[in-house]
């Protein structure tokens, strides 16, 4: 009896010391530390509204309450055409997508000045 009691403790404590050595990685369920560097590409984020106050020497815009850095690589177009930051206006409607630069800036990738266009409705079939 006592030979089995010993069994039974050994095999619980090896059952359990199993348990807490799995990683993160055997553990889907596990909770996931976000300050390891993942190999996955920055999201653009979209964003909208209108011009606050605009720097174009600096090459920045606010909108509300965040401030956004027009970068060399950014696409900015107005009326489908290309632009750049001088053609905007304070008040003007803008849209685009922004990434979360290394410094903590809000990078324009793409910037659109003015309206939203409206979609082109499809023509309909020409009937004789």
């Amino acid at each position: 009896m006592k030979k089995l009691l010993v069994l039974c403790l050994l095999a619980a404590i090896t059952a359990l010391s199993n348990v807490s050595t799995l990683s993160a990685a055997d553990n889907p369920s596990a909770p996931v530390d976000k300050t390891e560097k993942s190999d996955k590409k920055p999201r653009h984020i979209p964003f909208h509204g209108k011009v606050d106050t605009l720097d174009k020497a600096a090459g920045t815009l606010k909108i509300g309450e965040r401030t956004f850095h027009v970068t060399s690589g950014t696409k900015i177009t107005k009326d489908g055409k290309p632009a750049t930051i001088g053609d905007a206006v304070v008040g003007e409607e803008v849209g685009g997508a922004y990434l979360m630069g290394e410094s903590g800036r809000l990078e324009v990738m793409s910037l659109r000045i003015g309206p939203k266009p409206a979609k082109d409705p499809k023509p309909e079939d020409a009937k004789p």
